[in-house]
């Protein structure tokens, strides 16, 4: 499968834009979480070697290298999407004219969507801990360009927002209870605490914006 995360930015949003099977909602999430993630490193970058931020520098430097890594996942989630939509697709096409068949494809959808449903729930974790990066940031992080943290953080609690109505769509196929459950109460966790940190951060953003 051709590489979505390696299209240039024209290109990704035009075939996002048609009627492609891929990209789509999780591979959005993911790179508008990346984008969101960079902007909080570029914030970390005009910080280090500011002499009024020298107490700082070497946190400062600890969440580049934090944030460097939350950019590296979910630019590697955003191809990941793409290829566990395909064989979820396929499946839906499997025939089920016959006992075997109807049994083997509900089987089939079971596993697929499954799978289809841990990407985007990946996305909400590195989402949230791009989010808990913004939150130190915006604390520690020069105000020449503390408006990005707000950018950045806006973008991780959109992708946060995204993921999960994408892991939604993928287990109200899943028969499986207890995995239904699980999901969905570390879903809500992420949310409900990501969205809190997200808004938080936001709101002394723009405090700091208004002195």
């Amino acid at each position: 499968m051709e590489s979505m995360i390696k299209k240039t930015c024209e290109d990704f949003v035009d075939v996002l834009a048609s009627k492609a099977p891929v990209p789509g909602g999780g591979g959005a999430a993911a790179l508008g979480g990346a984008i969101g993630m960079a902007l909080s490193n570029m914030v970390g970058n005009l910080t280090v070697g500011k002499k009024k931020y020298v107490d700082v520098e070497p946190e400062v430097k600890d969440l580049i290298a934090k944030g460097d890594s939350v950019i590296k996942q979910l630019n590697i989630l955003v191809d990941k999407d793409a290829e566990e939509f395909e064989p979820l697709s396929k499946a839906y096409g499997l025939p089920k004219d016959t006992p075997e068949q109807a049994k083997f494809k509900e089987e089939t959808l079971e596993a697929c969507s499954k799978n289809a449903c841990g990407v985007p729930m990946e996305i909400m974790r590195k989402s949230y801990e791009g989010i808990k990066i913004h939150q130190r940031m915006g604390e520690i992080g020069t105000l020449i360009a503390i408006s990005d943290v707000g950018c950045g953080v806006a973008f991780l609690k959109a992708a946060l927002i995204s993921a999960q109505l994408n892991v939604i769509i993928n287990i109200n196929t899943i028969k499986d209870q207890d995995f239904v459950a699980n999901v969905k109460n570390e879903m809500k966790q992420l949310l409900d605490d990501g969205i809190r940190i997200a808004d938080e951060t936001l709101a002394n953003v723009i405090s700091k914006l208004n002195k």
